[in-house]
């Protein structure tokens, strides 16, 4: 037993980098963490691994479609998936024993084990007690399900089974058309499985910028993805030529099925908080997520929760800024966190990234705004790299010419975006942006280009 200022349930992004942030500001902090490794979900079997696989996966396709065009010539190469995987796993080590190390540097204690609060301020781990003046809920999240849909993380699979699958599946069925179907989906694809994504709804990726979708949906098609949309799963049955997936038209009512190898369940992730003792104590939860206030907190005092368990994108770098919030507020500071000014990132080639407004919430809320747009065909660097599809599209106020949203379809959007999720937090016009000198030849022009085009008119278009 031992007493601590805060014990943080969950090593996961939002629970390490509130310890540390916790550590930082002078606080004995402990860590509770079940797992072998320290990082949670994303760094053990969600983000990190599945970025390793998705730049390994991307490197292959350039090799058989781009290399002889720059004059890199030889035998195409091949795919060894069990040294991929090797590569991915590695990934994953370096960063987990990272994490492993910062904790040892900021004098964090890992109390290894599932923890349970017994009562405010104390927390069991493995038959024994701690106490804390403040308890931080981050357990984060595990993947959905769907009924019918039996998963056995071989042949049916969440991402997680999908990032240690033993061979590349002939055919692969994916169920939902977001971020993780679509990213897992393209590793597949440009290893060789042929590659149907089923949608509950009209669109892919819901909640994007409608322009972006089509786009990206078009480019993803090119690349060799099927779509079938407006299509409920009713089941998923082990045949002796695999798996047949039964969905269900949402237009017409007729049902249909598909053969598949292997099924990739990517239909969204719940909270994850079984075990915790929420009930027992009275904390409060809406639709399985933690209720929390304007500072973390949730009804019952010394209680904390952030991240996926709580509403919001389940994001990981939103899970860090509440985490490393929270550590303040603790701390008797003022945490704050601009969920305005969240950034999202689909990591498949090309990358779609997007903060704030989209044209279609603008138009709900009645606001007068301007576009401004640039297609990478006008940016030399991107015909160059032959990345070239896609474009920058800023929304800004009419009047004030304040950026209210950006959306980028392109080469290294996840990078891009940032600068213009400075600029939102700095309260930036688009003019701003325009005005502010960017290196030749780079990829951020284009976002220049969109900012100028919010005004007078791009330069290259």
């Amino acid at each position: 037993m031992a007493d601590y200022d805060v014990i943080i349930i969950g090593a996961g992004p939002g629970g390490y980098v509130c310890a540390i942030r916790c550590a930082q500001l002078g606080l004995r902090t402990a860590c509770v963490e079940g797992r072998e490794t320290l990082g949670g979900t994303c760094l053990n079997v969600g983000c990190i691994p599945s970025k390793a696989l998705l730049h390994a996966s991307d490197l292959f396709h350039q090799s058989q479609t781009e290399f002889e065009k720059m004059g890199i010539l030889g035998g195409k190469p091949s795919v060894d998936l069990p040294k991929m995987l090797d590569y991915k796993q590695s990934t994953v080590e370096s960063n987990t024993k990272g994490i492993e190390f910062l904790f040892k540097k900021n004098k964090i204690d890992w109390l290894k084990g599932w923890g349970r609060i017994e009562a405010p301020g104390k927390v069991n781990v493995n038959g024994e007690t701690h106490n804390a003046k403040a308890i931080v809920i981050a357990t984060g999240s595990e993947a959905s399900t769907l009924p019918g849909v039996e998963v056995d993380e071989e042949t049916i699979v969440t991402s997680t089974g999908a990032l240690e699958l033993k061979e590349v599946p002939k055919r692969l069925v994916v169920i939902g058309a977001g971020v993780i179907g679509l990213e897992l989906g393209s590793v597949y694809s440009r290893l060789g499985s042929a590659v149907t994504v089923i949608e509950y709804l009209d669109t892919i990726t819901p909640g994007l910028d409608a322009e972006v979708q089509k786009t990206f949906q078009r480019i993803l098609k090119k690349q060799g993805l099927k779509f079938i949309l407006n299509a409920a799963v009713q089941g998923a049955v082990k045949t002796d030529k695999g798996i047949s997936v039964n969905y269900k038209s949402r237009k017409d009512d007729k049902e249909a099925s598909l053969d598949a190898d292997v099924v990739l369940v990517a239909t969204g992730r719940r909270p994850y908080t079984q075990g915790l003792g929420l009930e027992e104590l009275g904390v409060e939860t809406e639709r399985g997520m933690i209720k929390t206030n304007a500072r973390w907190q949730t009804n019952i005092e010394g209680i904390y929760a952030i991240g996926d368990v709580i509403a919001g994108p389940m994001l990981a770098h939103k899970a860090e800024d509440e985490g490393m919030a929270v550590a303040e507020t603790v701390a008797g500071q003022k945490g704050h966190v601009n969920y305005d000014v969240i950034p999202s990132v689909i990591y498949t080639a090309p990358e779609v990234a997007f903060v704030g407004r989209t044209e279609q919430q603008l138009k709900e809320d009645g606001r007068e705004y301007k576009v401004g747009k640039f297609p990478f065909m006008g940016n030399a660097r991107a015909k160059s790299y032959f990345l070239a599809e896609g474009f920058v599209k800023i929304l800004a106020d009419k009047e004030t010419d304040r950026v209210l949203g950006a959306h980028i379809i392109g080469p290294y959007a996840g990078d891009l975006i940032h600068e213009v999720c400075v600029a939102m937090e700095f309260g930036a016009a688009a003019e701003d942006i325009a005005r502010t000198c960017h290196a030749h030849p780079t990829f951020s022009e284009a976002v220049r280009e969109a900012a100028l085009a919010c005004g007078d008119g791009a330069i290259h278009a």
